[in-house]
């Protein structure tokens, strides 16, 4: 099956944006953790997994976006 440019250049951006989004998670794990809050550790784990359910850039964007700004609104 051949691939066109579109594809791979979707598939090139999909992957740095979830390389992004795991690191952030993986700090915001790191601080929930340290402060014994939940919202950021939750927010932490689903930054790290969430890449590998959608390819689609912009829904990445925005899905991480909601993701990191939820500890600042949610704090359970």
């Amino acid at each position: 099956m051949h691939r066109s440019a579109r594809e791979v250049n979707l598939s090139a951006s999909a992957l740095i944006i979830g390389l992004i989004a795991g690191a952030v998670g993986t700090g915001y794990f790191i601080y929930g953790k340290r402060q014994q809050r939940f919202a950021p550790m939750l927010a932490g784990v689903l930054l790290g997994v969430y890449p590998f359910f959608t390819e689609n850039p912009l829904l990445l964007i925005a899905i991480g976006a909601a993701l990191m700004a939820a500890p600042f609104y949610i704090d359970f």
